[in-house]
């Protein structure tokens, strides 16, 4: 999986649009950050993601989840594209657009 793909699958939500962050591809909602591609180039940061969440992710699947010690005090997972799948990054990414997309959008959604 690349950005490319995260990102089609992701500008097909209402109010997804794309940005950069830090100097790198990202997909906001309504100027907030959705997720953001790491410098590697091979990284998705993914915001939204408790820490208790994160633990489980990356203790149960290390190749594909990690953090570093910058993220620690964050919800933010980091996903390596290379390893994923849109299975698997698809849902955490909806989940977060769901906080930061208008209750209009989420309804019609819901709706769709």
């Amino acid at each position: 999986m690349t950005f490319d793909d995260v990102r089609k699958f992701a500008l097909l939500w209402d109010e997804v649009e794309d940005g950069t962050s830090y100097g790198t591809p990202a997909l906001k909602v309504r100027k907030k950050l959705l997720a953001r591609l790491r410098e590697d180039h091979d990284s998705l940061v993914v915001f939204g993601v408790p820490h208790g969440e994160r633990e489980m992710l990356v203790e149960s699947q290390p190749k594909l989840f990690y953090f570093t010690d910058h993220y620690r005090d964050y919800p933010i997972v980091l996903v390596r594209l290379s390893k994923a799948r849109r299975a698997i990054v698809e849902p955490l990414l909806r989940r977060h657009w769901r906080t930061l997309a208008s209750k209009k959008a989420v309804k019609e959604y819901d709706e769709s």
